[in-house]
């Protein structure tokens, strides 16, 4: 199940790269600003539960969907690419098994516990 829900975060991946193809922004501009969702993370420098808000709100794919949407609504090319953009990284992450956060720890995430391996031997 676990492969299948990978394939299924490359496939929203790919679509999310193939539709900003389609704006009219160079190509190369989705892979160089690719990793700018993970900013996000800078909120762990204060305390976890700050980095986890900020790191839910840039990888929440829901909020991608939202400025997508209103990219389409308001025809407004970079309103989409952000979108897409977002979406595509949050996709990205979850082949990693890199999910939203809970505000305990940066590695406990809505798909478990990275490394679970090695939080089972803290337990």
């Amino acid at each position: 199940m676990k492969n299948l829900l990978r394939v299924e975060e490359f496939l929203q991946l790919a679509l999310c790269a193939y539709l900003s193809h389609q704006l009219p922004f160079a190509p190369w501009h989705y892979w160089v600003l690719f990793l700018t969702p993970d900013i996000g993370m800078l909120g762990y420098l204060f305390n976890s539960r700050v980095g986890a808000v900020l790191y839910n709100i840039f990888h929440h794919k829901g909020i991608a969907l939202a400025f997508y949407g209103a990219g389409i609504f308001t025809n407004n090319d970079a309103l989409q690419f952000i979108g897409l953009l977002l979406y595509g990284h949050s996709a990205f992450d979850r082949i990693f098994g890199y999910g939203l956060k809970y505000f305990d720890n940066f590695k406990h995430t809505h798909l478990g516990w990275l490394n679970a391996h090695e939080q089972s031997k803290i337990q």
